[in-house]
């Protein structure tokens, strides 16, 4: 038996491929470094895996007293994590980029035990950049992740998803959610929500229901699943009396939810898009504007290229706009079929086999 320390957290798109690599090691020793104040510790306890608390928060992008603040924050984090290194002695460490995973990638670096990244996105992020280089080997979500990491042990692996995605079938998962065998969609803006992508979904639920007689399953986000509801209820008060309809702040189980649908309206996080190609959906693509290094831009362009998904930006998604370019998807079976093929196509479903293979890898090296 040997003993990992996985380390990601702070949003899904960090845990979640996390979660997959430390179930795919189910015969081995797993505790999982993180934040107690964010969405890993959850899940982590859920799992009923080690949990080794560290308290970090993501760098300021400022000059100022913050920014010093943040340094030594991020230096007692490593020191934490040295000692939890020493206490346990991990045979290798596994991080999936992001800031949560700084602390241990570094710790490991400074104690000499092999480490591995994987970093989901099209531009890899500045943790990625910066401690990749130092990584035994380093696993890639996109071919073109390759042009900004220094490191000559890269493998384009895809994104580690859950093996319930190879399983389940379309008509399994809808019976879970009691939804006919029929067009489905899925709203969701990541697993923190979006604001702009629910304002305009809530306003023309009604009418892809009761017009287009469309199931629809809505995660809000925690944060936003009240001004959902109000939102709603002005338009639809009626709406939880009908069975097409769903809405819900937050799935624990994603799979589901994305096996049962045809048509997804998303943001473009790299696991999200990882899971909506093992689902084989035509994804509706709003990039987060504002995120890191505008990472989720450049993962939705890199769906269209591929005829593999449709764009809208975020300033200028309406009601009215999301509306026809759902209903294009509605009335237009070749032009669904089409994403749908193109989206499976792009799916990995070897990706966490292969990482829990290099990741051992490492331990026999050691």
């Amino acid at each position: 038996m040997k003993r990992f320390f996985i380390t990601g957290g702070g949003t899904g798109g960090h845990i979640y491929p996390a979660i997959a690599v430390a179930d795919a090691l189910k015969d081995d020793e797993i505790f999982y470094v993180g934040n107690p104040k964010n969405l890993e510790f959850d899940i982590v306890k859920q799992k009923g895996y080690k949990f080794l608390g560290v308290n970090v928060h993501g760098m300021p992008r400022s000059l100022n007293f913050d920014f010093i603040k943040w340094i030594f924050q991020l230096s007692f984090a490593v020191l934490k994590c040295c000692f939890y290194i020493l206490k346990y002695k991990p045979d290798a460490v596994f991080g999936t980029g992001g800031y949560v995973s700084a602390p241990a990638l570094l710790a490991a670096k400074v104690m000499k035990v092999p480490y591995m990244m994987h970093d989901c996105d099209a531009q890899p992020g500045l943790v990625t950049r910066k401690i990749a280089p130092y990584a035994c080997c380093v696993s890639l979500a996109f071919e073109c992740a390759k042009n900004y990491v220094n490191n000559k042990n890269c493998y384009i692996n895809g994104n580690p998803i859950r093996a319930e995605f190879k399983t389940l079938s379309k008509s399994d998962a809808r019976k879970r959610l009691n939804l006919e065998d029929r067009l489905t969609l899925c709203i969701m803006g990541g697993s923190q929500g979006a604001r702009s992508i629910n304002d305009a979904s809530a306003d023309i639920l009604k009418q892809l229901s009761k017009d287009f007689d469309l199931q629809i399953i809505f995660q809000t986000g925690k944060r936003n699943f009240d001004n959902v509801l109000e939102q709603l209820l002005k338009i639809y008060p009626e709406y939880e009396a009908d069975k097409n309809i769903i809405v819900k702040p937050y799935f624990d189980d994603m799979v589901t939810v994305l096996k049962a649908s045809d048509i997804a309206v998303s943001r473009s996080g790299s696991l999200s898009i990882s899971e909506i190609c093992a689902s084989g959906i035509a994804p509706i693509f709003v990039p987060y504007p504002y995120a890191a290094a505008d990472h989720q831009r450049k993962n939705a362009k890199f769906m269209v290229e591929k005829g593999a998904g449709l764009y809208i930006e975020d300033s200028e998604l309406t009601a009215n706009k999301l509306l026809e370019t759902i209903k294009s998807l509605m009335q237009d079976k070749n032009k669904l079929s089409k994403l749908q093929k193109n989206s499976l196509v792009l799916a990995k479903f070897d990706g966490t086999e292969m990482i829990v293979k290099q990741l051992k890898e490492l331990t026999n090296e050691k």
